[in-house]
């Protein structure tokens, strides 16, 4: 094909990308054989131009260095580089809920994963109704490289671009057959990992087609099985004491009478009809729900592609990819931790299982049946398209045409939660039948159907009623159903090309039109709707919108090839939006490019952005969730404890010694405790979107009397208004309590007896700010040839100076600070990761060391809250937050190994180990990213792996 070509100047690339592409320029020179090489499109540009160096951060990383990781995951690779935040929805967060849970998702500057764009070959890929892109849909087999723009790019690509832009390129043009299989696990002897792929390929004189297969395993992890997630606080405080549970749930397996005197536990070996075979409840009756949860999520992937591309004329040609994946993950946690008394399902004092002759309340685990979440999700994607190119007027253009279909299909089974109406049966009336078997109802009226339950059995026991019957685990378990739809269409046109030669160069062009329809639905199963199961209650997201783009794009050279102005470029452009929903947008970008020596590059740039509401943004419906929050009005660890205004405005609503009520009924142990109420949350059809302004300034050295070292260092800041957020539990009772505002306190409701927060209203709103800024530093130095083999080193670092949140447009509502702060609700932001490869190859041999760091973080103390070995800063105090005792956590690092071989053969094994020194990251009890206290994006122990790659 006689598309035009160019040579392109490797020079000064972006962080990397140079390494990147130099074997497809390669490649192409070799087919060719002569030096022009095809124009290319950069991320974060749609010119097609020869130089490859932008005004943009670009990081770049290609095949060969995604295979000297042992991860086996687009995602793991991605959330790897040290401008991603905490991971979105981690695989330690086995008590998180809702459509994306399953998935895996990426987060740009810990803005939030609907503020990342991702692509796939330059298109958008397709999104939950939140507006996650599930990178687990994307098989590692398919990757050619990966590249990070670190930039707001919506003039570019229009929405969702606001912390950057993650383009994942697939392999193209590939001759023969690749084999591979990787096996891996944890040196606890769990965790294991499998993947099997093969990529097949074949190029001739007018085309090529590449196709595959990729199968992924990656088995469950128990909490059970580390120390720091055995016990829901951590192994400080693996034991319960009188005076404090610790996390320990007082809703226990052996079962629980509830009466007026106390609550009583049936001895071992008695019988459940006699009060006087039971005891009072005490800390050795107490259960670790721990010891049933997933520390990591279960995951398997299988997935198949195809690519190819063929030349119906030398200028025009024709292009289409289809990706299927499948995608099932499987959550599991404790059994329910069921109250009679919150589902007014009293013990009937007719049961023949009472020991008293009254109804009565109770309390039991259902250790028997844990809670499990089987999350499937399969993806079509398919897209197609022409592409040419042309002369007119002595100057050349590119020109294409394309359209992408995106299909998301899910369907989530839970299990393990009980149905009301049969529990009410099953503890209801009962009577001993000709057999001596209890049957339901009376003698009279029997229940047809109905298995009787007696919840005051111990875990473990066989007695008639007890929940070790298949029977009654069927009557009272009911599974539920949850399906979801999403889809993309998009329609596109672009053309670009070189409007007129100036002094210094062509002043070139990208224009083009976009179309794209997005439709999601996701519904949750009749009995979630319906409220009668124990699991959490939902209402259906159905909706969409659609929107036309049109985008213009001028890259201007101004001087070129003269003293301290070797090259001085303008890269400017802009996009008009306009929506089915809430109506039009124009945003803008401008960058700068400047090199006053060959050596030096220094760029910069200035956007504008937004982020359209999704469809349950819009469209969503009211949904519960146990939230995590922190009650002011606790006597141990809120803020009443210290302020006296607080204390004052608590005393109206909250009875003396007032302790927050945690998960299970007990004492919540520190902050961010999760609730034992279910709060409401809903969407708002009247949002507007976000828009945001992004700066950076950067530099770009390449000494050449150091051949091979390559240097940028580049400031950053990006500033989000009208944030769409749904205010948390703990910013509603701040707002009334501690800043006294009267309208929160009008949208909190306690019961009037506990003073518990039983209901707080909340929905989704435009209101505060988000503001981030720090610098990305990257060092990558090729060493020359050494007689004992080539050296590469490749250090990149990220320091985020501050990341701020205002939750909403009151002047009384304090900015929160979370730069270097751990919290349940925001997760881990570090203000410093770093990553160093050390990689050396002598022929066939090579080795790469890793070493991946993390700053360390703060959270408000959970013990020792006067100061102690758990509470190193008890007057900690800032300009964003009023005195509080916090505990500093030191800094970690985690180091990975590979060693790798190339046989005469043709294939590549690969060992290595990922933490190699097993090292263990501290105890948060803030639980960030994690439902366990651990932060959810550390290693959970040494692992092993063992990959081979054969080509024919």
């Amino acid at each position: 094909m006689n598309f035009r070509t160019p040579a392109v100047r490797l020079g000064l690339l972006p962080a990397g990308i140079a390494l990147a592409l130099t074997p497809a320029f390669a490649s192409a020179q070799e087919a060719s054989g002569t030096t022009d090489l095809d124009r290319i499109q950069v991320t974060g540009s749609r010119i097609r131009q020869a130089s490859t160096e932008t005004a943009q951060p670009v990081i770049a990383l290609q095949r060969a260095d995604i295979e000297k990781q042992g991860f086996t995951s687009v995602a793991d690779i991605v959330q790897n580089l040290s401008a991603t935040g905490s991971p979105a929805i981690s695989r330690a967060d086995a008590l998180s809920s809702g459509e994306e849970v399953g998935g895996q998702y990426v987060d740009l500057r810990n803005l939030g994963p609907e503020r990342t764009l991702v692509l796939l070959d330059g298109k958008r890929m397709g999104v939950s109704s939140g507006g996650y892109t599930d990178l687990a849909s994307i098989p590692t087999s398919v990757v050619e490289r990966i590249e990070v723009l670190t930039d707001g790019a919506s003039a570019i690509y229009g929405s969702d671009a606001i912390a950057g832009v993650v383009n994942i390129i697939t392999r193209k043009n590939f001759d023969g057959l690749e084999a591979s299989v990787y096996k891996g696990q944890y040196g606890q002897g769990d965790g294991d990992k499998t993947t099997y792929n093969f990529v097949y390929g074949q190029t001739g004189d007018r085309g090529s087609i590449t196709l595959g297969a990729e199968y992924s395993e990656e088995e469950p992890v128990l909490a059970k099985n580390r120390r720091y997630s055995a016990s829901a606080n951590g192994y400080r405080h693996p034991v319960p004491t009188d005076d404090d549970t610790n996390g320990w749930s007082a809703i226990t397996e052996k079962g629980v009478l509830v009466t007026d005197d106390g609550n009583y536990v049936l001895n071992p070996g008695g019988a459940s009809n006699n009060f006087g075979d039971y005891h009072e409840l005490g800390n050795a009756d107490l259960s670790n729900p721990s010891q049933q949860m997933y520390l990591s999520t279960g995951i398997k992937r299988r997935s198949v592609f195809s690519n190819g591309q063929f030349d119906f004329t030398d200028n025009i040609r024709g292009t289409a990819s289809v990706l299927y994946t499948e995608r099932e993950a499987l959550q599991q946690i404790a059994g329910y931790p069921y109250r009679s008394a919150a589902y007014d399902t009293q013990m009937s004092g007719d049961s023949v299982f009472n020991p008293l002759d009254t109804d009565v309340d109770f309390m039991r685990r259902t250790w028997e049946v844990p809670r499990q979440t089987k999350s499937e999700l399969n993806t079509f994607r398919f897209s197609g398209g022409l592409e040419g190119s042309f002369e007119f007027a002595d100057k050349y253009f590119d020109w294409d045409v394309g359209y992408v279909y995106n299909r998301n299909k899910g369907v989530k089974t839970g299990t393990g939660n009980l149905f009301i109406p049969n529990v009410k049966n099953a503890v209801g009336p009962s009577y001993l039948d000709a057999n001596g078997i209890a049957q339901c109802g009376t003698a009279a009226a029997p229940i047809a159907g109905c298995t009787p339950w007696n919840p005051l059995l111990p875990y473990g026991s066989t007695a008639d009623g007890s929940l070790s019957n298949p029977d009654l685990q069927k009557y009272l378990f009911l599974p539920t159903h949850d399906t979801s739809l999403t889809t993309s269409k998009v329609y596109s046109a672009n053309l670009s090309g070189a409007i007129v030669t100036l002094p210094a160069g062509d002043l070139s062009f990208a224009t083009g039109y976009e179309h794209r329809e997005e439709d999601a639905e996701y519904n949750p199963d009749a009995l979630l709707q319906s409220g009668l199961s124990t699991d959490l209650a939902g209402a259906p997201t159905a909706g969409g919108y659609k929107l036309d783009e049109f985008y213009l794009e001028l890259n201007v050279p101004i001087l070129a090839d003269l003293p301290f102005a070797k090259e001085l470029s303008v890269d400017m452009a802009g996009r008009y939006s306009d929506y089915n929903t809430f109506g039009d947008t124009v945003n803008s970008k401008f960058g700068l490019k400047w090199k006053p020596i060959d050596d030096l590059l220094v760029r910069g740039t200035y956007a504008t952005g937004f982020r359209a509401p999704t469809v349950a943004n819009l469209y969503g419906g009211t949904s519960q969730s146990f939230d995590k929050y922190t009650d002011p009005c606790d006597t141990f660890f809120g803020a009443a404890v210290r302020n006296p205004d607080v204390a004052a405005r608590c005393g109206g609503a909250v009875p003396a010694n007032f302790r927050q009520e945690a998960s299970g009924g007990i004492d919540a142990t520190g902050p961010g405790a999760q609730s034992n109420y279910p709060y409401l949350s809903g969407s708002n059809d009247g949002l507007l979107p976000e828009t945001s302004k992004t700066w950076t300034v950067g530099l770009v050295y390449s000494p050449n009397f150091v051949q091979g070292l390559d240097v940028s260092l580049d400031w950053w800041k990006i500033r989000i208004d009208n944030v769409i957020a749904a205010e948390s539990v703990t910013s509603i009772l701040n707002q009334c309590y501690v800043l006294n505002n009267a309208n929160a306190c009008d949208r909190v409701t306690r019961d009037t007896d506990s003073g518990q927060v039983v209901d707080v209203t909340r929905t989704l709103i435009n209101g505060g700010y988000q503001e981030t800024a720090g610098y990305d530093l990257g060092i990558r130095y090729r060493l020359p040839e050494l007689s004992f083999g080539n050296i590469v080193i490749d250090w990149k670092t990220t320091y985020v100076d501050y990341l701020e949140y205002k939750r909403d447009n009151e002047a009384e509502t304090a900015v929160e600070q979370h730069t270097g702060w751990g919290t349940g609700d925001w997760g881990g932001n570090f203000r410093v990761r770093s990553n160093l490869n050390i990689d050396w190859s002598l022929g066939n041999f090579g080795v790469n060391w890793g070493m991946r760091y993390y700053s360390g973080l703060k959270e408000e103390c959970a013990y020792d809250r006067e100061g102690g070995p758990e509470c190193n800063n008890p007057s900690y105090s800032s300009a964003y937050t009023l005195a509080i005792p916090v505990r500093n956590t030191g800094s970690n690092t985690f180091h990975d190994l590979q060693v790798r071989y190339n046989t005469p053969w043709d294939a590549t094994i690969s060992a290595g180990a990922n933490n190699v020194f097993n090292h263990e990251g501290p105890v948060m009890y803030s639980q960030p990213n994690s439902s366990f206290s651990y932060y959810g994006g550390f290693d959970i122990g040494r692992f092993y792996y063992l990959k081979y790659t054969q080509r024919f």
